[in-house]
């Protein structure tokens, strides 16, 4: 029962989709309806707010992090912390997904899975963060840096971590990840894929 509640809880929280909250909060366009539809950090940019896409980021990174922590913490009083942290982990991930609050129209995840594997591991979290940054930083491509740490995430959990259930959990968030990037992978394969410009050069010549 307590796991349930963890689980349940979990989903609730995940389902606070800050892209759209952030936007209603500065009047900005509602972004599933905006740009690429993506209710996320990401497409938040599109509307040339800076401050709302930060927002957007930290917010759907917290709700990861604050959620598995949460059950982990809880968790560990009834002593179900094991099945109650990766349960909450895929359950705040959905949410974010699939949010209940928010018509069932959720985002990518990538933010949300930062949060969550930091909640899990810092050195998880960071070292997956890294190997992001090294595929963004030479191709500027978002998605293909998403899904390159979507597919180490489970292999340096099983370094780091190590078990049975934490693998799964980490395994199932990666699946969905790249599900939620279906149409991207399409685009990554036929070379259609945007990327973001560099930073312009600002050094004097």
């Amino acid at each position: 029962m307590f796991i349930s509640f963890f689980i349940v809880s979990a989903y609730l929280i995940g389902s606070l989709s800050f892209a759209v909250i952030v936007s209603r909060l500065f009047g900005l366009p509602d972004p599933r309806k905006h740009g690429s539809g993506n209710p996320g950090a990401t497409n938040m940019l599109r509307t040339g707010r800076k401050s709302a896409a930060l927002l957007t980021l930290v917010g759907d990174m917290a709700k990861g992090w604050l959620a598995v922590y949460l059950a982990r913490y809880f968790g560990s009083q009834y002593g179900v912390e094991i099945a109650a942290t990766y349960g909450a982990a895929v359950a705040v991930f959905l949410g974010h997904l699939y949010p209940l609050f928010f018509g069932f129209k959720g985002g990518k995840g990538v933010a949300t899975a930062l949060g969550i594997l930091l909640a899990i591991s810092p050195w998880l979290g960071l070292a997956t963060l890294a190997s992001w940054l090294v595929v963004f930083v030479l191709t500027r491509i978002s998605s293909l840096a998403a899904l390159t740490a979507a597919t180490l995430a489970p292999v340096l959990g099983t370094y780091l971590i190590g078990g049975a259930l934490p693998v799964v959990a980490l395994c199932i968030i990666s699946a969905l990840i790249f599900w939620r990037h279906r149409t991207n992978i399409r685009r990554l394969l036929a070379g259609e894929e945007g990327r973001f410009a560099k930073p312009a050069d600002t050094s004097s010549e």
